[in-house]
């Protein structure tokens, strides 16, 4: 019994000790790994192109490099425009990327700007419509085509865009069209909405359907998926837009290693945008350190294969942008 008791506290040690090397190593894989910070020169170009007779205007952040560079779209929230998600576009393009910000017209800043101010929130309610939905997705797909044959043709963005590398991200109502591109499942129409050449997708202020959501709503996504929300992330129209029901999307995920979720302490749904509108505290400084670093980590080890970037994100890295109340967890 000496013998078997002596192996088993050695059997123990032995384990300790392997997880405690193992730890060492994913720590030491990731030392010279660092998404905050920015790495290049940013070139902001606007442009605007026409399909079906709906015009989008985009914004494009280049980055320096002339090399084709993977593609990253944002969508706006409601009542947004292509001039959105600016830190986001800055920070990704730094870091080698070409980030293209979509405007959606129907549920962009036009829609209030004649709107009497009283009746301004009754109006964005009225452009949050199901038309207006399909639409955004639309605009999403168009926006891809346009890219690829600007990619294709000779011109300023000839040879620019790496089209096999595509990530989509989106703030709010833009949350919702970043999932029912990326992977979203709807009653009756199933994946109708995926655009099978995205390839990752990010989505700030997620939100479950406010009709129809079951089981099924999101099971069947495949792709990587990261979701960002904040225990104030509540907005002032929608029956299902608060902070708990937000975490709904992230439950309802398969377990397949590939989904995250990050909810920062006391971040309101403006954290997420560039501006303070809407919000009844200081921004905190760190809310957009995280977005940044945790963004840029993830597009790095999904779109680009980022052995680092993975090991950041799945270690403890991802825990030294974020402070002690934030939470963080994957599946």
């Amino acid at each position: 019994m000496n013998i078997d008791h002596a192996q088993a506290k050695r059997f123990s040690i032995l384990i300790i000790v392997l997880s405690m090397l193992i730890d060492i190593a994913a720590a030491a894989q990731t030392l010279d790994y660092d998404p905050s910070v920015s790495l290049g020169a940013v070139v902001i170009e606007d442009d605007q192109f026409t399909y079906d007779d709906r015009d989008v205007p985009i914004r494009i952040y280049l980055p320096e490099s002339t090399v084709a560079s993977p593609v990253l779209l944002f969508s706006h929230g409601l009542g947004g425009s292509r001039e959105g998600g600016t830190y986001l576009g800055k920070h990704w393009a730094g870091r080698g990327y070409t980030v293209v910000a979509l405007q959606h017209a129907g549920s962009d800043v036009e829609v209030i700007k004649n709107a009497p101010r009283l009746k301004m929130m009754q109006t964005l309610q009225l452009a949050a419509s199901a038309a207006n939905a399909q639409f955004r997705y639309s605009d999403v797909k168009a926006t891809l085509d346009y890219l690829e044959k600007q990619n294709n043709t000779n011109g300023k963005y000839a040879g620019r865009f790496d089209m096999t590398k595509i990530g989509m991200s989106g703030h709010s109502f833009g949350a919702v069209t970043t999932q029912a591109v990326s992977g979203q499942s709807y009653k009756f129409q199933g994946q109708k909405h995926t655009d099978q050449r995205i390839d990752a997708a990010i989505a700030f202020s997620p939100s479950v359907p406010t009709y129809g959501h079951d089981e099924n709503t999101f099971s069947k996504v495949s792709i990587p998926w990261m979701l960002m929300t904040g225990t104030k992330d509540d907005a002032r129209f929608g029956r299902n837009l608060d902070a708990k029901s937000r975490r709904k999307v992230f439950q309802g995920l398969p377990s397949s290693g590939h989904f995250y979720e990050l909810v920062l302490h006391d971040a309101e749904h403006a954290a997420f945008a560039d501006q303070r509108g809407g919000r009844t505290s200081a921004r905190n400084p760190n809310h957009h350190k995280a977005i940044t670093a945790l963004s840029t980590a993830f597009w790095d080890a999904y779109l680009r294969g980022d052995e680092k970037a993975k090991s950041w994100l799945n270690n403890s890295g991802a825990r030294t942008a974020l402070e002690p109340n934030d939470q963080w967890q994957r599946k």
